[in-house]
């Protein structure tokens, strides 16, 4: 068996290390936070509570399947919640549907909204389960190191049609849908890999069925108690745990990784690494490797998100756990973020409160408001000066929007591009590493295999990309991996 060294203790590093662990091998996992988690993590103040990463868990039954080669399952770690409607969605014009978990009950919300359209929608998830019935057997059944390994996965050329990987994802919608509203609707979905409908393919569509089909998931007590979970699965199965462990270098031969440096000095031997940090960080700081950054740079960066933590007084009526309050411009938006690099000035707004659902994530009468929007990368604006600004500026906006909060809130904290580069080292703030915007996109974003024998990515920047599901099965491809490897 191997010694492993997982540096990052995220969802994707903490997959790995349980499956690994597992598998029967020696596993050391370093996090130079103080919490394991990463990306899906919480901050509390007088009494409220706020999910700052993940707020929703789909495919719970990716999670199933990694908790039981440890014994357990996510029922038995956590305390799962279905939400219905999975979200509140509302237009600017006062007009909106409820997402019901109930695909009729959907459908009937979207005919209410717009005659005639209730069947297109039923139409569309039909196509994003076949979608991603092929997507699952194919693209995340394995490593992805060049276009070839996904065809070979196919069982015919109708896979690839299928798919739908050449139309972007707003092509598609507006080849079904005849109301702008449900054509925004589902070009939202491209801001899940931190990507532009008009530029994302089509394949995305598949999200909403999975919402739908598989349940969209609360965790009792917040989505950062499911790291909580985990966490204490790797303390069960005897994985060494270093918090407050920051790793300086990964040690390399000219051909193989040889361990770790940490800060302080001290070596860690170890045949295999895991890598649960932003590629790039990887490359240009722990494993210096000019060619490896060059192929990491060039593939699309993801927008990243400036959010506020509200702490409001009072009830909301009709106030869901989950709402989009979208923009009155939609290509304009985009256009801001991806392509004149700045935050937009009529954005969609996202806002979680998961007091709705959980009383105890806020004081008795109050409501803790999570408002995210997409905005550029780190070094496209001067978060510095404009922070402040903008914090007020989207609180006008919601107020436009129908939700005034002024006079109830208590306090307003901010995360920006910048908090979430300095926190997470992720690279210019990017919240899913790279993005799916373009055809190659898939091909671009680093491959779970390193440079180095026993070097291996994983995680959001990684194959298959960001979001809680995905880091999951990027743990089971690399696990996988190491052990196929280990066996040659």
């Amino acid at each position: 068996m191997a010694q492993v060294a997982v540096v990052g203790g995220g969802v994707g590093g903490m997959a790995a290390a349980i499956r690994l662990r597992a598998a029967g091998h020696d596993v050391a996992l370093f996090e130079r936070n103080d919490v394991l988690g990463g990306k899906l993590a919480a901050s509390s103040a007088g009494g409220f509570t706020f999910d700052t990463g993940p707020s929703l868990l789909t495919l719970p039954e990716v999670f199933d399947d990694l908790l039981a080669v440890a014994g357990t399952s996510l029922a038995a770690v956590t305390d799962l919640v279905r939400l219905d409607p999975v979200c509140r969605y509302r237009w600017p014009d006062g007009s909106g549907f409820d997402h019901r978990a109930d695909r009729h009950e959907a459908a009937a919300e979207v005919e209410r909204l717009s005659p005639g359209q209730g069947e297109p929608f039923a139409a569309w998830l039909d196509h994003g389960r076949r979608v991603w019935e092929v997507s699952r057997r194919t693209f995340f059944a394995g490593p992805l190191e060049s276009p070839l390994a996904l065809v070979r996965r196919m069982r015919s050329p109708a896979d690839l049609w299928r798919i739908d990987p050449v139309r972007s994802l707003d092509a598609r919608a507006r080849s079904v849908f005849s109301d702008p509203r449900l054509v925004q609707w589902a070009g939202r979905y491209a801001t899940y890999s931190g990507s532009s409908p008009y530029a994302a393919p089509a394949t995305l569509s598949c999200i909403p069925w999975l919402e739908q089909s598989s349940g969209a998931w609360y965790v009792r007590g917040g989505l950062a108690s499911l790291a909580g979970a985990l966490a204490g699965v790797l303390e069960r199965l005897g994985v060494e745990v270093r918090t407050g462990t920051e790793v300086e270098a990964v040690r390399a031969g000219t051909d193989d990784v040889r361990g770790l440096r940490l800060a302080g000095g001290e070596r860690v031997d170890a045949d295999v690494v895991v890598a649960n940090v932003d590629a790039t960080h990887l490359y240009a700081d722990l494993l210096a490797d000019a060619a490896a950054l060059r192929r990491v740079l060039r593939a699309p960066v993801s927008s990243s998100g400036f959010a506020l933590l509200a702490s409001v007084e009072g009830s909301t009526e009709g106030l869901a756990h989950h709402n989009v309050a979208f923009s009155d411009d939609e290509r304009g938006e985009f256009d801001a973020i991806f392509h004149h690099r700045r935050p937009a000035a009529d954005p969609t707004l996202y806002v979680c409160a998961s007091s709705v659902t959980d009383p105890a994530q806020a004081p008795e009468g109050c409501e803790n408001w999570f408002v995210l929007v997409n905005v550029p990368p780190a070094s496209a604006v001067d978060w510095d000066a404009e922070a402040e600004a903008y914090r007020d500026h989207l609180l006008d906006v919601l107020a436009r929007r129908g939700w005034d909060l002024s006079g109830r809130l208590r306090s307003v904290e901010t995360i920006s591009p910048l908090d979430i580069a300095a926190r997470y080292r992720a690279w210019q703030g990017a919240i899913y590493g790279t993005s799916s915007n373009g055809r190659r996109a898939a091909f671009l974003r680093p491959a779970n295999r390193g440079p180095r024998r026993g070097l291996y990515l994983v995680g959001g920047s990684s194959h298959p990309g960001g979001g809680l599901p995905l880091v999951a099965m990027s743990g089971a491809i690399v696990a996988a991996m190491v052990d196929a490897d280990l066996r040659r």
